[in-house]
C-alpha cells in the first residue's frame, strides 16, 4: 500500500491525528519552530478552503513580514517538505495549491525508521541478556567458543532469543546443561519448523507424552504427585 493511501485511511479512521505526530517529530525532522507554525497555518487555510494562501495571508496571521514568510516557504520547498501542485477544473482553468504531502511522507518514513531503530536496539539488548542467562545457568563465564556457538544460533541459524531461551530451559529441566544438548534441541525444533513459544509448548508436550511408558501412565492415574519424564533430545526418533 502506498504511503499516501495509508495516510488517508489512517486519517479517515481516526487512528492518527497529524498535528500530534507533527508536533512530536518536527524537531527531529529539522523543521524550525517558525516553519512549524507556518505549516499549521497552512493546514488551517486548507481546511477553510484556501489551498494557495499568499505570503500576505500568512503575514496577516503571524508576526512576520511577507518577505520572511516567502523565505520560509522557499526553505520548506528546498528541503522537500512542501510542493506546489497544479489541478485543472472542468473549464480547463489551472489552479495552484500548496501540498504538504511530501512532509507527511517524510513524517511517516521518519516514524517507521525510529520504530525500527528502537526494535533493533531492543533486539540487541535481548541478545546481550541471553549470554548472561547462559552464564547464570552454567554457573561460570562462557568460553569464546561457547559465545561463538550462541552467536551462530542467532545469526546463522536464525533462532530467536525466545526460542534459544526456551531450549536452555528444556536443558535445565532435563538436567543436561550443555551446548551440545541445547544445539540438538534447536536442530530438532528447526527441522520441525518450531518458530514460536506456542510451537515449543506443543512440541515439548507431544514429546513428553510419547515418552511416558504404560506403567508410568497407570502410576500417574493412581498417585497424586505426577512425574513428568523429559524427552532426551540427543536420542534419534522418527
Amino acid at each position: 500500500m502506498q504511503q499516501e493511501e495509508r495516510l488517508r485511511i489512517w486519517i479517515e479512521q481516526g487512528n492518527v491525528t497529524i498535528p500530534q505526530l507533527f508536533f512530536q517529530y518536527y524537531k527531529s525532522l529539522g523543521i524550525k519552530d517558525l516553519d512549524a507554525m507556518l505549516i499549521m497555518h497552512m493546514t488551517a487555510y486548507t481546511t477553510a478552503g484556501n489551498h494557495f494562501p499568499t505570503p500576505m495571508d500568512f503575514a496577516s496571521r503571524m508576526q512576520m513580514t511577507e518577505n520572511e514568510v516567502s523565505m520560509i516557504l522557499q526553505r520548506l520547498m528546498q528541503h522537500g517538505f512542501l510542493q506546489i501542485s497544479q489541478t485543472e477544473d472542468h473549464n480547463g482553468v489551472l489552479h495552484e495549491a500548496f501540498s504538504l504531502q511530501p512532509l507527511w511522507n517524510r513524517l511517516l518514513e521518519h516514524i517507521a525508521n525510529t520504530a525500527n531503530k528502537a526494535e533493533k536496539e531492543s533486539q540487541k539488548n535481548a541478545e546481550g541478556e541471553i549470554f548472561s542467562l547462559f552464564e547464570q545457568e552454567f554457573g561460570r563465564l562462557l568460553s569464546p567458543m561457547e559465545c561463538e556457538s550462541i552467536t551462530m544460533w542467532l545469526d546463522d541459524d536464525g533462532h530467536s532469543v525466545d526460542i534459544i531461551r526456551a531450549a536452555l530451559k528444556e536443558a535445565v529441566l532435563a538436567q543436561k546443561i550443555s551446548l551440545r544438548y541445547i544445539d540438538r534441541i534447536l536442530f530438532e525444533w528447526k527441522k520441525k519448523n518450531v518458530r514460536t513459544l506456542s510451537d515449543v509448548e506443543r512440541q515439548t508436550k507431544s514429546f513428553r507424552t510419547v515418552g511416558i511408558r504404560p506403567a508410568e501412565q497407570q502410576q500417574q492415574k493412581t498417585v497424586s504427585v505426577k512425574r513428568v519424564p523429559f524427552y532426551n533430545w540427543l536420542e534419534e526418533r522418527d
